[in-house]
């Protein structure tokens, strides 16, 4: 598997936190692998990929295991798409006429509703992390897609220093693990999701492995 070409979906940017810019920090190679899937999720669910960003997926390959068979798999299904027609499956899944299949908003898959209380506690969270949302975005924050951003961020120390694991398993457990696998096991089952079936398996995969991994190291 190979994502460090994929490129962070700039939506969150640091906000008041101090940090030291002369401070060496060292990320793991598996941490960095981590942000980048973190990333390259969200950023293929942030719009409709172009055609470089398809080209990075039909460049991946996977082991056996079920991340690496999803990452295969979306590779396959690149290579015979075109980025007209992804637009066309991203706008009926997401956007539509009023509204698109799925609503891919934690306020939503915990409450029914959209702005309810999951993106204030989120919000909160974000404040005391130092992320603020930049002025020309106006998605509410508690997208999948901005999550998953937050997360790469997180992890590499984008929006300050890295996150110690404690942090990164508290925001996880809290904003991500409680509805994520959920909606991406929509998104594999929807009936406008071609390539987005394949993005649905990997992010299931992935946030399964996530989520067993933090609870390993908390235990």
């Amino acid at each position: 598997m190979r994502l460090a070409d994929a490129a962070p979906y700039e939506i969150y940017s640091q906000g008041e936190c101090s940090v030291n810019p002369a401070q060496d920090i060292t990320i793991g190679s598996e941490d960095r692998l981590r942000a980048d899937l973190y990333n390259f999720i969200g950023l293929i669910l942030s719009a409709p990929p172009d055609q470089l960003l398809l080209d990075q997926c039909i460049g991946l390959s996977g082991d056996d295991s079920d991340l690496g068979k999803a990452i295969s798999s979306l590779s396959r299904v690149a290579r015979v798409t075109n980025p007209k027609k992804v637009e066309s499956e991203f706008n009926a899944l997401f956007i539509g006429l009023g509204r698109g299949e799925l609503l891919p908003y934690a306020s939503y898959y915990l409450t029914g509703f959209l702005h309810e209380k999951p993106l204030a506690t989120l919000r909160s969270d974000m404040a005391l992390r130092g992320m603020v949302r930049a002025p020309s975005v106006y998605e509410p924050e508690d997208n999948i897609a901005s999550l998953m951003e937050m997360m790469g961020g997180m992890i590499v120390g984008r929006f300050g220093i890295p996150a110690e694991l404690a942090d990164q398993r508290q925001f996880f457990n809290k904003h991500i693990a409680p509805w994520a696998g959920h909606f991406f096991t929509d998104l594999e089952a929807a009936k406008n999701s071609i390539l987005y079936a394949s993005v649905g398996s990997v992010g299931r995969a992935f946030i399964d492995i996530e989520r067993e991994a933090f609870r390993m190291t908390a235990a």
